[in-house]
């Protein structure tokens, strides 16, 4: 069976209000850039690499570590995209790259965020590089912004390195051991002391749907091994680094947050499911004990847990931080300053902090008024929105493709979503998302159920059970 679902992508795109090509001015602009011209400090000498999935080509960050000082290299998107350019027009449009099965729709041209903006193996390229120290309490006592030249020495992969850090597997290449190593322990102890304040443990796998010759197609989740962590921790702290920078020198800039948990309820009835009392008020410490736990009882069905948990938090959002305001936080990570910086190439709020921060490094004003800010960050958020919708029907629509032969077959899932909108289930094995059209009533997000394939749509996305 065919599943077209490149054509599928595209009219996705459209109808979700997001620009599938790049208008040809854009294009050209991109083919005439050129590697920029500036004047930096030179830090190619430093042992960077890059920890990216598998098959990723727009390589955002490097990192180096020696003992408690960690280094996180941003590729400098902003030296090449100007402001008002038709590449910046394209990219504050869309807001951000989409991912699907057959298609990558890309927030900059490819010969950007694939090459001059990437931050590729052996290839010298300017960038942000943020230097932090901690103190043995992992607090931040020291750190420095600069622009600077780097070389990523190794394009390293999570799938590899993962097991190398847990001791599984040897080091390859071995030269890079001793780096990586103190990465992972510098890491593992970030990830403790955010524990300590709050910060989630949740992990609910990466779903990615992989099509051949449009039409076989397969579905797997990728659980969070070490080298996730190592990567999740040192951007962490890196956003929540330059958030502060920020306010401290009076800028004002987007934030990333999540507020707390309008179904706090839920979450607690679905703790004393399993017989754990949470506070009857939102406490992302309780929480986390409470995940932990949990991920150390159940680790197989944990990702569920953990999938569960993270849509009664809600989704996250950007807003303008005033300096001198108080920061909303983000509930999840447990941080009351954090902004997303650290993924300039597909994110564009990422250009917006890096522009606004290489202008302050360069004495340059700010290049965002207030109000601009304040537009681009319901804009942003929104577009955003519209994306991971994208990506959740095309995915639906592949795995509708994959499923079309199993209907009138049973599985057991979990609830992912249950509102007026309609009750949601997703397969434990395969790993697949679908609506409940019959026997849904009193079903909650977080119950598992017993469910039937009634019919599949590949063109809409459909997958339809009744709940047996």
């Amino acid at each position: 069976m065919k599943c077209h679902l490149d054509e599928i992508a595209k009219n996705t795109m459209r109808e979700k209000g997001l620009l599938p090509d790049f208008p040809p001015e854009a294009i050209k602009e991109a083919e005439k850039a050129e590697l920029p011209n500036v004047d930096a400090e030179d830090l190619t000498h430093l042992q960077w690499c890059s920890i990216d999935n598998d098959d990723s080509q727009d390589l955002d960050q490097l990192t180096f570590a020696e003992g408690s000082t960690a280094y996180v290299a941003i590729a400098d998107v902003s030296a090449t995209v100007q402001k008002n350019s038709a590449v910046d027009g394209y990219a504050s449009y869309n807001t951000t790259s989409v991912y699907t099965p057959e298609l990558i729709f890309t927030m900059l041209p490819r010969h950007l965020c694939y090459d001059l903006t990437s931050l590729n193996p052996q290839q010298k390229r300017l960038a942000v590089v943020v230097k932090m120290t901690f103190d043995d309490a992992m607090e931040i006592m020291d750190y420095s912004i600069k622009l600077a030249w780097v070389i990523n020495h190794a394009k390293l992969a999570y799938s590899k390195i993962g097991p190398m850090l847990e001791g599984t597997a040897p080091f390859n290449p071995p030269e890079f051991e001793k780096t990586l190593k103190e990465q992972h322990i510098l890491a593992q102890k970030i990830k403790a002391n955010r524990q300590k304040v709050g910060a989630l443990t949740l992990d609910s796998g990466e779903t990615r749907a992989t099509v051949v010759d449009d039409e076989f197609v397969t579905i797997v989740i990728t659980p969070k091994n070490a080298a996730h962590e190592l990567i999740e921790n040192f951007m962490i702290a890196t956003n929540s680094t330059i958030a502060k920078h920020l306010q401290s020198v009076g800028i004002p800039s987007l934030r990333r947050v999540v507020k707390v948990p309008e179904r706090w309820d839920k979450i607690v009835e679905i703790a004393s499911e399993k017989k754990y009392r949470l506070p009857s008020q939102p406490d992302a410490k309780a929480l986390d004990k409470f995940l932990r736990i949990q991920k150390e009882k159940e680790p197989i069905t944990f990702p569920d847990l953990s999938l569960t948990i993270i849509k009664l938090l809600g989704s996250g959002e950007y807003v303008v931080e005033i300096p001198g305001e108080e920061p909303l936080g983000h509930f999840g990570l447990a941080i009351r300053n954090y902004t997303h910086s650290t993924a300039p190439n597909r994110r564009f709020p990422d250009v917006i902090t890096q522009r606004q921060l290489v202008s302050w490094l360069k004495k340059e004003p700010n290049p965002y008024s207030l109000s601009e800010l304040q537009e681009l960050a319901m804009h942003c958020t929104n577009q955003e929105d519209q994306a991971q919708r994208v990506e959740r029907h095309v995915k639906k629509s592949a795995a509708a493709c994959m499923m079309h032969n199993e209907i009138g077959n049973t599985f057991k899932g979990i609830v992912t979503g249950a509102s007026f909108k309609g009750t949601w289930v997703r397969l434990l094995n395969p790993p697949v998302e679908g609506k409940i059209v019959q026997n849904f009533k009193h079903l909650d997000v977080g119950d598992q159920i017993e469910v039937k394939l009634l019919a599949v749509d590949v063109e809409k996305g459909f997958i339809d059970f009744a709940k047996i």
